[in-house]
Parts: C-alpha cells; structure tokens; sequence
C-alpha cells in the first residue's frame, strides 16, 4: 500500500468515525431535564454518550492530520487552517463533555435540589459550547477542506460542492438560531445540517473505499 493510500485510508475510516456520536442526541436526553441534577439519574447513558464524543474529538483531529501532507501541496495556508480548526472543535467538544460530566458528579454527590439551577447553568453551558464549536466550525471546515478538494481534484468536484452547500445552509441556520428565527433542535435546524453530514460520510467513503484520484498534488506520495 503506497503512502498516498494509507493517508486516505486512513482520513477515510476517521471521517466514518466521527458518525459513532449519532446516538447522544437519545442518550443525553434525560441530562437535558430540570430536575436530573436532584433526581436518581441514570448516569450511564450520559457516560456513554461522553466517550462516544471524546472518539469524534480524537477522530476529527486524527483526519485533519490525515489529509495534511497531501493538502499542503495544494495550499498549505488553508491546509494548516483545517487542522487547527479541527483542533478547536475538538476543544469545544472536551468543554462540552466537562459540563455534563460535572452535571453527573453534582448529581452522584446528592447535592439535592439546591443544585438544580447550577445544574441547568452546566446544561445551558452545554448547549452553548456545542452552538459554537459542533455547530458552527463544521462550516469552516467544509470552506477549507472543500476548496482544496476542489481545486487539487483530488476527488470528483461534486464531492467539495457538496460541502459548500452544506456549508452555506449550516452557516444560515446557525445565523437564524443565533437571532431567535428558529430553534436548536427542529426539523428546520435538522434540515440544514444534514448536507453537510452527508458530505462528511460521502467523503469518508470514497477516501476509505477508492483514495485520491491522479493528481498532479500527489507527484511523489
């Protein structure tokens, strides 16, 4: 297997892993009521759901540093840039899980109702950083990555303008959230970020299944 390949490989089976965080939008569910903090829990699927989002932290870093000695050929300005704004989400990703794991240990310690409203500061402070970071940087990551697909052809180009799509409605619905247009969580919300999920997993599985294309970026890998 030559270079070239295994750093798509590799790119590849991280971006699909990232896909392993689908089930904490159920599994957070009961951390998202009022009175969890004074209540009998259950705290396991919220620990779950926890380190189902350390694996996406580590992975969505992990396909940044995939890609980079291949994306740099390109531009490496912007090749630097989608690493470190990988490297941001998955800091936003770390101060998100801090909330609910303080949540939890508010809870196990049998604070009482006193806590329940530093445990909804904690939840709001949650929902917040995922706003900002998961919900947000996404966008950023479609403009860099996406342009330096598109420009090196190192995929079919319908690939990258699947992620300028994705990325021009997640950066509306983000907007439209911010200002009170709509909710974080509604079939709206849900309809703008799908694009750009599907342009993560598509991209997961051509790098996993088929790599780069000829190009003359990749002289020499």
């Amino acid at each position: 297997m030559s270079s070239l390949r295994k750093y798509s490989l590799a790119a590849g089976l991280f971006y699909l892993l990232t896909f392993v965080s689908i089930p904490t939008l159920a599994l957070y569910r009961p951390v998202r009521a009022l009175n969890f903090v004074a209540g009998p829990g259950p705290d396991t699927p919220v620990m779950v759901g926890v380190l189902l989002e350390m694996i996406v932290a580590l992975a969505g870093i992990g396909r940044a540093v995939a890609l980079y000695p291949v994306l740099r050929r390109q531009g490496e300005a912007r090749a630097v840039g989608f690493v470190a704004s990988r490297v941001l989400e998955a800091a936003t990703i770390y101060v998100g899980i801090v909330s609910l794991m303080s949540i939890v240990t508010l809870r196990q310690a049998g604070v009482g109702t006193g806590a329940v409203v530093s445990g909804q500061g904690l939840a709001a402070q949650y929902q917040w950083t995922f706003f900002f970071g998961q919900s947000f940087i996404p966008a950023v990551n479609g403009v860099l990555l996406g342009s330096l697909l598109y420009q090196s052809r190192l995929v079919p180009r319908w690939l990258p303008l699947l992620g300028f799509i994705g990325a021009t409605l997640l950066v509306a619905s983000w907007l439209a959230i911010l200002v009170g247009l709509t909710r974080a969580i509604s079939p709206a919300a849900a309809a703008a970020a799908l694009p750009i999920a599907v342009w993560e997993f598509s991209l997961g599985i051509y790098l996993t299944f088929w790599g780069f294309k000829p190009s003359p970026v990749t002289a020499g890998l």
